[in-house]
């Protein structure tokens, strides 16, 4: 079955549709309407004729025209009536947002198993219950209830997010829209009765909107397949997983959360690597390596040149590349000497190279047309343009553009300060290069490049 209609479907009936401020269904519709979604929807609900503008129908059957999709967020009870209406009007996809099932314990995995029942008997497949359902930001469709006044609504890009958690995959759209991270589509599956990771990788690897894949995990949904889903999907596109639930406290929060069993963290840990998934520890990383990975190729090898205007910053840049497998290397005898002929003798030739105070924008320039252009020596650069000396302005931004483009190898940035660093990070990241806060992040992001090269090697 496809699950490109969960995306993109050419109607769709709001179960429980009304304009009462706050309403999760209500929410829902208005979000649609927002987006301005292009397909025909439908509001259902018995109480009302009309729900912001749109004709609002009593019951399903009550609509002739055929339904693509349904989003049920209506009271749990209710949820298996709606599923069984659905079944009658040939409808083969839900989205049910409601909460109060396998979470619940044994009454909610009960109605769990009633609703899964009727759905295999009439080929209904569902995302949820408990969740945020899907965003499309390219066929403008979400089945999210939070309002966009609270979430910035990201922008246009390649990274689509799939979590167990709402909060989780809406915090990572929040981030993602202040990073410069542009999204794909966004799945969150909750309890995951039906479809989960081992449904979305195979369709997520056809997409040709996605090429990162994030995964929040508290559990898997079937093993073998998943292995074999991510493995087929991580051979094109890279795959970057944040597993939770890896000591027994996890375990049981997970457990109060989706229902989900967390399982041996060991294992999880064998088939990332098997599956070729890079896995992210904690949230901070998790962020830093799908933006790299968005942004930039992987080097070809892993001897990183790093260039700054600020020498501790490089070395604590150096140490750092060190704890992540990059060949921090100096430059040969003869590059070293094409170097000095057009620098002050105050500046240090090395690997960092060192511009010191003085430096201004074209000093970058020098360096990356002779180190990355010109050269064969380095896979990669970690540049730290300190922007507080009076060398240094916006030109910065054109400078490292135009060179890394020419030398067809990817740069990661490291950055310090406020408003104005805070400026070109923003005019970088629109041109594609992860810019971070500190020297650490920006050798552990180089880091995850190089890993997803490792891993695209075997």
């Amino acid at each position: 079955m496809c699950m490109d209609v969960f995306f993109n479907p050419s109607s769709v009936a709001i179960i429980g549709a009304t304009e009462k401020t706050g309403s999760v269904p209500g929410i829902i519709l208005k979000n649609l309407l927002d987006m301005g979604f292009a397909g025909r929807i439908y509001p259902v609900n018995p109480k009302y004729r009309e729900v912001f503008g749109l004709q609002c129908f009593p019951a399903l059957s009550d609509i002739s025209e055929e339904i693509a999709l349904t989003v049920i967020a209506i009271p749990a009870s209710f949820v298996l009536e709606i599923v069984k209406q659905q079944a009658q009007k040939g409808v083969h996809y839900a989205v049910i947002i409601s909460a109060g099932f396998r979470e619940m314990g044994a009454e909610g995995i009960q109605m769990e198993e009633d609703i899964r029942k009727v759905a295999l008997e009439n080929n209904i497949r569902i995302i949820g219950p408990n969740c945020l359902g899907v965003l499309d930001n390219y066929a403008n469709f979400t089945t999210s209830f939070l309002s966009w006044e609270r979430i910035t609504k990201p922008k246009r890009g390649a990274l689509s997010i799939l979590s167990q958690s709402g909060a989780f995959a809406i915090t990572v759209l929040d981030l993602a829209a202040q990073e410069g991270i542009g999204i794909a589509k966004m799945v969150n599956y909750g309890n995951r009765m039906d479809v989960g990771e081992s449904d979305l990788l195979p369709f997520l690897k056809e997409d040709h909107h996605t090429k990162v894949v994030a995964i929040y995990m508290e559990s898997v949904d079937h093993g073998r397949r998943f292995i074999e889903a991510a493995k087929a999907c991580s051979r094109e596109k890279p795959i970057v997983a944040l597993k939770v639930g890896k000591g027994a406290a996890g375990v049981a929060a997970a457990k109060s959360h989706t229902g989900a069993i967390a399982g041996n963290y060991e294992i999880y840990k064998a088939a990332f690597l098997k599956a070729g998934i890079i896995e992210a520890n904690g949230l901070e990383e998790f962020i830093d390596g799908i933006k790299a990975l968005s942004m930039q190729s992987p080097p070809m090898g892993n001897k990183i040149l790093i260039v700054t205007n600020g020498g501790g910053f490089g070395v604590i840049v150096a140490d750092y590349c060190a704890q992540n497998g990059l060949e921090v290397t100096p430059p040969s005898p003869e590059l070293k000497e094409k170097l000095k002929e057009k620098f002050a003798k105050f500046y240090v030739v090395n690997n960092p190279v060192d511009l010191t105070g003085s430096a201004c924008d074209d000093d970058y320039r020098v360096v990356l047309q002779t180190c990355m252009v010109e050269s064969d020596e380095y896979d990669a650069v970690i540049i730290i343009p300190l922007m507080s000396p009076k060398g240094m302005s916006e030109k910065i931004v054109s400078v490292i553009d135009e060179t890394m483009k020419a030398s067809g190898k990817p740069a990661v940035v490291c950055t310090v300060g406020g408003v104005f660093a805070t400026k070109i990070k923003r005019l970088l990241e629109e041109r594609h290069y992860p810019v971070y806060p500190s020297p650490e992040r920006s050798a552990k992001a180089m880091g995850m490049l190089l890993e997803r090269k490792m891993l695209q090697a075997h």
